[in-house]
């Protein structure tokens, strides 16, 4: 008997214990939950780190600024300097965080670079926790970080919870399936993106111009997109090509080292002179201009009939027996002078209403070429500037807002070389469009094709292109990256 009895309060104590050790669980996560970051990432992330269960916690650094030798410096030094540098050297092998401020105040993080140690999915749940914290936060670098498609939309959420955010890298990060897309949407805020050497194909080339713009919607926040360094062939680059006909906000492409040759070349140039639009642009371009005829007048076409057949019931209401009665002494044709007077303003409004109507229903079986001027503080869409109809066709003039295009390290031969000159010729023969930004192609790198320097087209096209200086800022890092990346 006292053997069962001993038994009842062991069992207890292990309940007791499991329980705890439960509440403990419960404790960690609410102060997870409860946690309100500082600003400070070195304070932050360790904090988090610990609450999440984390124990290899990554330190918090500052990046140091590139460094050169010189040929002056002391060949013969202490040997604690010697270690000294080589720890420097080999440390940013080691997993951790680097961070770049606007000055020495910590708070003033302004870029975080994370390389060569995977993002498991509990790392990146702290990070959406302190990143989004920072608040001049400008800049996140993941070079080589295991990113996967399941952890992509996570990724997205957290740029979306940084307001100042514009610039991300995601170098040597090869996905299985197309996700980069989703970086791109209509709604998206980023304006440089760097996807370099991440194995990307035909397949995600497709999405990435459909994110670029479609008839339905278009990236508007997207300035240099650098796909460098992929497996992009003819049929892709055709893609992005689709998708840069209706987008004007991207001003710098890279496509350089990729496998692109004449044909893809080509379906890029055509995107830069005047090209046809399609059936269904067409039908979008008609659709959108009936829409803003109608939207002028800031009524509805079921208001615009109510109006038409306001003053018809209205002088049928006014019925001899309802109008009051007149006064002795006074002459009637004086209290129905006012009446006949709002009758005629009301003819006048009604004739003027069905003129209006009746042009606008015009629009939807004849073509109008040349749209009004739009509103300077409204952005235009592509399919409304202004056309030329050619052979009962409607030709729009083209991007002019794309400055930049590198296509370095390709296939390309002389053929894809005359479609981009005669493009440039185009350009600079067509009148300036009145919209502010549309100077049309500026530069345009084609070293390291199949191109003999000896081509008269390649010295034309240096000439139309005369060497200038990159219209766009490089990407801090970048060059680092190239040697570790390549």
């Amino acid at each position: 008997m006292r053997r069962r009895g001993e038994r009842v309060p062991r069992e207890k104590a292990a309940v007791a214990a499991e329980e705890e050790m439960k509440s403990m669980e419960r404790k960690v996560e609410q102060g997870t939950e409860e946690y309100h970051c500082t600003g400070l990432l070195e304070q932050d992330f360790p904090e988090l780190c610990a609450r999440a269960g984390i124990t290899s916690v990554p330190k918090v650094t500052l990046r140091p600024s590139p460094s050169f030798p010189t040929d002056e410096e002391s060949t013969e030094l202490p040997l604690a300097e010697v270690l000294a540098r080589i720890q420097r050297k080999y440390s940013r092998f080691q997993p951790c965080i680097q961070v770049e401020r606007e000055h020495e105040d910590p708070r003033s993080v302004r870029a975080v670079f994370l390389r060569g140690w995977k993002i498991e999915e509990d790392m990146l749940g702290v990070l959406s926790q302190c990143l989004p914290a920072l608040a001049g936060l400008q800049a996140v670098h993941l070079w080589k970080v295991g990113l996967t498609e399941q952890l992509l939309p996570a990724l997205a959420a957290l740029l979306a919870h940084c307001p100042r955010l514009r610039t991300l890298s995601l170098e040597g990060n090869p996905l299985p399936e197309p996700a980069f897309h989703m970086l791109m949407g209509s709604d998206s805020t980023l304006a440089h993106l760097w996807l370099r050497n991440n194995s990307i194909g035909d397949a995600a080339a497709q999405f990435i111009g459909q994110s670029l713009s479609t008839l339905s919607s278009s990236n508007r926040s997207l300035v240099s997109l650098v796909l460098s360094f992929n497996r992009i062939s003819d049929l892709g680059a055709g893609y992005i090509a689709k998708g840069l006909r209706l987008n004007r906000s991207l001003l710098s492409l890279s496509l350089a080292n990729n496998n692109i040759g004449d044909v893809g070349a080509t379906r890029l140039a055509e995107v830069l002179g005047p090209f046809v639009l399609t059936h269904a642009e067409v039908v979008e371009r008609r659709r959108l201009l009936l829409a803003e005829a109608l939207g002028r007048f800031c009524t509805t076409p079921k208001e615009m009939e109510e109006q038409s057949e306001r003053p018809s019931s209205l002088h049928g209401s006014m019925a001899p027996n309802k109008l009051p009665p007149a006064k002795h002494g006074k002459n009637p044709t004086k209290k129905k002078e006012p009446l006949r007077r709002e009758e005629a303003r009301q003819s006048k409004k009604s004739l003027e209403l069905r003129a209006t109507r009746s042009r606008d229903a015009k629009l939807s079986g004849q073509e109008k070429l040349s749209p009004e001027a739009p509103d300077p503080g409204k952005p235009l869409h592509p399919l409304l500037e202004e056309a030329r109809q050619h052979q009962g066709s409607i030709i729009l003039p083209g991007n002019r807002a794309l400055l930049n295009i590198n296509l370095t390290y390709n296939h390309i031969t002389e053929r894809g070389l005359g479609a981009f000159l005669a493009a440039l010729e185009g350009q600079q023969r067509e009148k300036k469009p009145k919209m502010p930004g549309q100077q049309g192609l500026l530069c345009l790198s084609l070293e390291k094709n199949r191109i003999p320097p000896t081509s008269p087209a390649f010295a034309r096209l240096q000439e139309l292109l005369p060497p200038l200086q990159d219209p766009l800022p490089k990407n801090q890092g970048q060059e680092e990256e190239q040697e570790l990346g390549t």
